[in-house]
């Protein structure tokens, strides 16, 4: 039976991250976030949300960076400290919920959410972006990907969907989507996100045809 609750993908996840290794595609930084994090001054103050097992993070503390990575699944954290440890990188691990943030307003110059704010109905996408906003700081930068809506007719087209509440889907079948997702249109994206002037936004798929994901780069005003 499909799950009607919110902010529960982590379950899943935690399950997946258990058998995650090197070869996974998981473990592999995208070179978009790569490219921006080169490009902040030395040093900077990174917080990895949703870190899974911790690609950008050690890339992140790989160039130089002060990183913390937060995750809600035990599995992926305990994956990035291993690696940390293993490559001798330092990051700062945190097990919590992207909906309360446990740091100080305007801790971070640059905060990076790869596929995960998504995973929750509007109150939760609402409740994360706020918080995102309290830690970074005026001037600071945020990287997200965000579902796109008009993948909610590709999604119907593989699986029994439906909308349990604004924007958000549940999907039967396999993976995670038996867990609530956020699908979004440009001006949905700019509407919830009134703390930052968006800097880029793009609309592309991902590894599988009809994966369409909006890739944004906003300021802290």
């Amino acid at each position: 039976m499909t799950n009607t609750a919110t902010d529960t993908a982590h379950l899943y996840w935690n399950t997946q991250w258990q058998k995650a290794d090197a070869t996974s595609p998981w473990a592999t930084a995208e070179p978009w976030v790569l490219d921006h994090a080169r490009s902040l001054p030395p040093n900077s103050r990174i917080l990895d949300l949703g870190a899974g097992i911790g690609r950008h993070a050690l890339a992140f503390a790989a160039m130089g960076h002060q990183v913390t990575a937060l995750d809600a699944a035990e599995a992926a954290i305990s994956a990035i400290d291993t690696a940390a440890q293993a490559q001798g990188l330092a990051v700062a691990t945190n097990l919590a919920a992207m909906t309360d943030l446990p740091f100080a307003d305007g801790q971070f110059d640059h905060v990076l959410s790869w596929n995960v704010i998504y995973h929750g109905d509007e109150t939760i996408v609402r409740r994360c972006l706020s918080e995102i906003a309290r830690v970074t700081k005026t001037g600071g930068t945020f990287m997200a990907t965000m579902l796109s809506a008009r993948r909610v007719s590709v999604e119907r087209a593989l699986a029994p969907g439906r909308e349990i509440s604004r924007n958000t889907w549940t999907f039967d079948g396999p993976g995670d989507k038996v867990h609530p997702h956020y699908f979004c249109s440009a001006a949905d994206l700019i509407a919830l996100m009134p703390e930052f002037e968006m800097l880029t936004l793009f609309d592309r798929v991902h590894e599988k045809p009809g994966s369409w994901h909006w890739h944004l780069l906003a300021e802290k005003l």
